[in-house]
């Protein structure tokens, strides 16, 4: 069974997080949810993550993948931890799985993991994604090895389904 954590922070895009938390326990995964202090974090519309584990606690070879869901304050606030940018870091270096749709892959870039990439992020990560020396590409899902993005909650469903396949390898 495969372990995965999703780590998001308040304000989160309540679709980002839900859509990809149910989809992954119907796929037979293991979900821990984790935030900074491990407080109850809000989406924009109110949907509780209620967390599993704090950030400052997340270990590499615990998991499987991560999901960093969007909504451009949430992703915001957890660029900033180190743990966290530690953390994408060492499962980017062990090739694990890291998904981030939406405003998600600020963190990718904060953590240094982008130089030489393909990704695609919401359209006002554009030029960060850019500047942080990947190749942005205006698509509904990109895969480029282990790293996996998406632009918005309407491409859920396609970013999922990449996600699910990724794990299942």
């Amino acid at each position: 069974m495969k372990r995965v954590v999703i780590i998001t922070a308040q304000n989160f895009q309540d679709e980002e997080f839900t859509y990809p938390y149910y989809r992954l326990l119907e796929a037979g995964c293991t979900v821990e949810v984790a935030t900074p202090d491990k407080q109850v974090v809000h989406g924009k519309y109110g949907v509780p993550a209620k967390p599993t584990i704090d950030t400052m606690d997340l270990k590499a070879s615990e998991f499987d993948g991560v999901i960093i869901p969007g909504g451009f304050e949430a992703p915001d606030r957890l660029r900033i931890r180190k743990e966290v940018l530690s953390f994408v870091k060492e499962m980017n270096e062990a090739g694990k799985l890291i998904a981030a749709i939406c405003h998600g892959p600020w963190v990718c870039i904060s953590a240094g993991i982008m130089p030489g990439r393909q990704a695609t992020g919401y359209i006002a990560t554009a030029d960060d994604i850019r500047n942080a020396g990947a190749n942005y590409l205006e698509e509904d899902v990109v895969i480029d090895g282990n790293l996996i993005t998406s632009p918005h909650y309407r491409n859920n469903g396609d970013f999922m389904k990449a996600v699910v396949n990724q794990l299942s390898q």
